[in-house]
């Protein structure tokens, strides 16, 4: 084996290492507590220094900030319908892996959706402002961050007061009836879509009043 040949199985068996180690991490505990706290940073960090620049009036960055969260609130709802359940794949495997164990730590690796959001910001600024940028973006990492919070706190948390109950009733309906609520922080794209899960007495009931 020449030295080239050595330095490339060395390369190779160095990545090999290297995504073992960030695919065992992705499944600890830690690795979804600081994620939660990555998303949260970043998504002050962005809208912090889009406010900061102070070049849009409060009306407009406020428009542009309620774009974004009900952009993400869409992403989210597009991803878990068409890629988490799709037909196979690796989103599809992963995601079968957290019906099967919803208490589980299974995640993205935490630096990734942080570096993901600067990129995508970055790119966006090339087409518009970057005050606008920022403000968009961050209000997508806002999003992301409320997800994984809520996401986890449905799972991992007794919760006690009537709507957080009700709201997280409507994702354990989802692990029961993996085709109907899956949106998570928002109920909205599921009625909009006719995927929100209805009881079967409800319907009866609806019967009977029409």
């Amino acid at each position: 084996m020449n030295e080239n040949s050595e330095r490339v199985h060395f390369l190779a068996h160095l990545l090999d290492a290297l995504l073992a180690a960030i695919a065992r991490l992705s499944t600890t505990r830690a690795n979804g507590l600081a994620g939660l706290v990555c998303d949260t940073g970043i998504g002050v960090v962005l809208l912090g220094a889009g406010l900061w620049r102070g070049d849009l009036r409060v009306s407009a960055a406020l428009a542009i900030i309620a774009t974004g969260l009900l952009l993400f609130s869409f992403i989210e709802y597009c991803f878990h319908r068409w890629l988490f359940h799709g037909r196979g794949g690796m989103l599809e495997n992963g995601h079968s892996k957290h019906h099967e164990n919803p208490a589980g730590y299974d995640a993205l690796p935490f630096f990734l959706p942080p570096l993901g959001m600067v990129a995508l910001t970055a790119l966006i600024a090339l087409l518009l402002p970057l005050t606008v940028a920022l403000l968009l973006v961050g209000a997508l990492a806002i999003g992301y961050a409320a997800y994984g919070v809520g996401h986890t706190a449905i799972h991992t948390d007794s919760l006690k007061r009537v709507l957080p109950r009700r709201w997280a009733a409507a994702h354990h309906i989802h692990h029961h009836h993996p085709d109907r609520n899956f949106g998570v922080t928002t109920p909205l794209w599921d009625i909009l879509l006719r995927t929100r899960y209805v009881s079967a007495n409800a319907v009866a009931g609806a019967r009977k009043v029409g």
